[in-house]
């Protein structure tokens, strides 16, 4: 993993999370938050548990696939 997607403690302990309106009820869903250049990604179900760091680039690539409907297939 390189430095550039990595987050300090710091880093972490001041992140703001959102998740998306269409979350179930029972909270089944992901939380999105950033810092500086990263994009961090948890389990709404475990918020202490370990976290996935992404660069903006990498997560920008990855909205351009959603709206382009390259992941659709998987919420079938």
């Amino acid at each position: 993993m390189s430095r550039e997607t990595m987050l300090t403690g710091l880093e972490r302990s001041r992140l703001v999370w959102y998740k998306a309106q269409a979350s179930t009820a029972h909270g089944q869903c992901v939380q999105v938050a950033r810092t500086g250049g990263k994009v961090v990604i948890r389990d709404s179900k475990n918020p202490d548990g370990a976290v996935l760091v992404y660069t903006r680039a990498e997560f920008s690539a990855f909205l351009e696939g959603v709206r382009n409907g390259e992941f659709d297939h998987f919420g079938r």
